[in-house]
């Protein structure tokens, strides 16, 4: 076993460890274990970093064309919008959100080492530090603004009806804080997926000598990115809050997702993953 096989075993334990802490810290209310899921996700976070540290130093002329490396990239940001969030709110509940899909993504990961991107050399710094960066960080965003998003509006239907909790309906954090992350998530998201879409959009220009070529990626990309407007005027401008926020990041959230596995994997397009 090589050391990079070594690393991602002990990744994905700390992962796994802390995803199951997580939830049954929250069904049985233990903060403990809260805690210690935390302590597990902090090692696998320090460890996947190295592990990414370490594939761009050693693989840095073809690392950015293995589709190991974005799926990778897209879990780590995962956990670390999570971290930011439990610094902001001191609450463990949206690992639940985040561990599992940070967990899922680092083992497609490892599943993914024979799949290539199409990626000019000379551009790849520059296009994955704008590119890539600003838009995975900013769907990990919406990603956390969703899991908020359904939380909200499954409490708000049992507070409305008066209806009994669950064990986890219980420990949930307020309206409020649900309310919040949906705030943060969108004013921080959407400048990123704006500066990601401009950096690619300038790479297209590059590359293929003009910014818009109706590639199916492009169009969807677009789309997404006027319903993600829409949604930061209506929650910055004209003080949306609540359900109506919740319901649409959810349904951004979910285009975003169809993009990323429908349109990449089985349609062609110039950000397609080729085995």
């Amino acid at each position: 076993m090589t050391l990079f096989e070594v690393f991602q075993c002990i990744i994905i334990t700390c992962y796994l460890t802390g995803m199951t802490l997580f939830f049954v810290g929250t069904i049985k209310n233990n903060p403990v274990l809260g805690k210690l899921g935390n302590f597990a996700a902090i090692g696998g976070f320090a460890l996947h970093t190295l592990d990414l540290i370490l594939a761009v130093s050693l693989y840095r002329g073809t690392i950015f064309s293995d589709g190991y490396f974005y799926f990778s990239l897209l879990g780590w940001s995962f956990i670390l919008v999570y971290f930011g969030l439990w610094w902001k709110l001191r609450s463990t509940f949206f690992a639940l959100t985040a561990s599992p899909l940070a967990l899922l993504l680092f083992i497609i990961s490892l599943a993914s080492q024979s799949l290539k991107v199409n990626l000019p050399a000379h551009l790849a710094g520059l296009f994955v530090g704008l590119h890539i960066g600003t838009i995975f960080v900013s769907i990990a965003l919406m990603a956390m603004a969703a899991g908020a998003g359904v939380a909200f509006i499954y409490l708000n239907n049992k507070i409305k009806t008066k209806a009994n909790l669950s064990a986890m309906g219980k420990e949930m954090p307020s309206l409020n804080t649900f309310d919040n992350v949906n705030h943060w998530s969108i004013l921080i998201g959407f400048p990123l997926y704006t500066l990601g879409l401009a950096a690619g959009f300038l790479w297209a220009r590059s590359t293929f000598t003009r910014m818009f070529s109706w590639d199916p990626k492009e169009i969807v990309t677009l789309v997404v990115w006027f319903l993600f407007a829409f949604l930061f005027h209506q929650r910055m401008v004209m003080g949306w809050r609540g359900k109506k926020p919740a319901i649409l990041v959810i349904i951004v959230f979910i285009i975003t997702m169809i993009s990323l596995w429908g349109i990449n994997f089985f349609i062609p397009t110039h950000h397609s993953f080729k085995v």
